[in-house]
């Protein structure tokens, strides 16, 4: 990849974190959030910021964790009031 294009993941990546922080809807929240996430992941790779990559794979994992936790919560009171 060009220079400027891993550039451009990072910077979307850090731009995706900060607005998914500035949601109130927890799903959209975690969407974006894991979306910032796995950018920053393949910036974190490519540039060999192997902490970088690890903390943000670990934190998008959380995320896809919580998200599944969430539609299946979801799932189970739409059951229940059917």
């Amino acid at each position: 990849m060009e220079a400027s294009t891993i550039e451009l993941i990072g910077y979307s990546a850090s731009v995706m974190v900060a607005i998914s922080l500035m949601m109130k809807d927890i799903i959209w929240l975690r969407c974006l959030n894991f979306t910032g996430c796995t950018l920053f992941v393949i910036y974190g790779v490519y540039i060999s910021a192997w902490p970088v990559a690890g903390m943000n794979a670990f934190v998008a994992c959380i995320n896809v964790y919580h998200l599944i936790k969430l539609y299946r919560e979801r799932s189970a009171k739409a059951v229940a009031t059917a």
